[in-house]
């Protein structure tokens, strides 16, 4: 059974703040995953939720986050382009470091798959 997500916010790379979740195992963490959505999508989207507790079972902390005008983060969906999710996607890789540990594992869906792959 995966441990209680923890609700988190840090700043975007842009000025806004965004929203995140990290989900722990209930034991020692493993290692750390980041997992970035698709377009349009939130942190909370089932694939995401599936995925992070099925992580957490095999004691991989995962950090979910929204992008910049997405679900709980602050800031205007409508002037954000790949290039500023990729760096919201550095600022959560950046956070996950500087608070836990480095992300070992990177995760995506869809746009987050592209994004995952042009910041490793």
């Amino acid at each position: 059974m995966p441990g209680k997500p923890v609700k988190l916010t840090f700043d975007g790379a842009h000025g806004a703040k965004l929203a995140a979740r990290l989900d722990m195992p209930t034991g020692p963490v493993k290692a750390y995953a980041l997992f970035a959505h698709c377009f349009t999508c939130t942190k909370d989207l089932s694939a995401a939720r599936k995925i992070a507790e099925a992580l957490t079972l095999q004691g991989i902390g995962v950090l979910r986050f929204d992008f910049t005008g997405l679900g709980g983060s602050s800031g205007d969906f409508a002037s954000t382009n790949f290039t500023s999710n990729l760096d919201d996607l550095e600022r959560a890789a950046d956070f996950l470091r500087d608070e836990f540990e480095a992300p070992k594992l990177l995760i995506g869906h869809s746009l987050g798959g592209a994004a995952v792959l042009a910041v490793a």
